[in-house]
């Protein structure tokens, strides 16, 4: 695993402090001298709360515009690795307390994924943890169950490489399951519950998968 490097670290900072700045200054400005009542500092703390993450949904989907994630291994010292660690500290300090709650229903964990930039179809609903959401699309009618883990990057040392999730409509992931980089189910397959699908892995329309690692049970 590779150090984020003083720079990188900097630029994520920077955009904290602006994520911050933004959701402090709203909340006084619009609610400071509002009468809330003997509830008024849990109030304030709530509201301020709420438009941080408004403001660091918008924050990270500007950063993620000017310097997109690209597909491929990210070389060290790149500007690639700049944007991959930056986006990686954005999730580390950020999301992942989202994403990783249970308290948040699925309906809205939908809403949450597509603010982080993931691709989901009509109907199309996540109880697990998609940890990459740019990199992940998902079609229509699919599920993704209680607990399982669909992600985008590759980490094997100190190599570090991003490939993109494509999971195609109709599409049942069963719980507790793990989808590695890199793979593309088609549309109507079934992973089993607790089933590890390595990367790269490609699996056809219909097709059954289970096991550890994931093999075709039923074509």
């Amino acid at each position: 695993m590779r150090a984020i490097r003083p720079a990188q670290l900097a630029v994520f900072l920077a955009l904290l402090a602006l994520i911050l700045a933004l959701g402090v200054g709203t909340t006084a400005l619009l609610f400071g001298a509002l009468p809330l009542g003997d509830f008024r500092g849990v109030l304030l703390l709530l509201i301020g709360v709420l438009l941080t993450y408004l403001y660091a949904f918008l924050v990270y989907r500007g950063f993620l515009r000017l310097m997109p994630l690209a597909e491929g291994a990210v070389p060290e010292h790149s500007r690639h690795e700049l944007v991959v660690n930056v986006y990686f500290l954005f999730y580390l300090l950020l999301f992942n307390s989202l994403i990783r709650t249970h308290a948040i229903p699925v309906p809205i964990m939908r809403l949450i994924y597509l603010a982080l930039g993931a691709r989901l179809g009509a109907n199309t609903y996540s109880a697990g943890a998609l940890l990459d959401p740019p990199l992940i699309r998902v079609g229509s009618n699919t599920i993704i169950g209680h607990d399982a883990v669909v992600f985008a990057h590759v980490i094997e040392g100190t190599r570090l490489e991003l490939k993109a999730v494509r999971i195609g409509d109709a599409v049942t992931i069963g719980a507790t399951s793990v989808i590695m980089a890199g793979v593309q189910i088609g549309d109507h397959a079934i992973v089993s519950a607790g089933a590890v699908v390595t990367k790269d892995t490609h699996i056809a329309p219909g097709e059954v998968w289970g096991g550890i690692p994931a093999r075709r049970l039923r074509p």
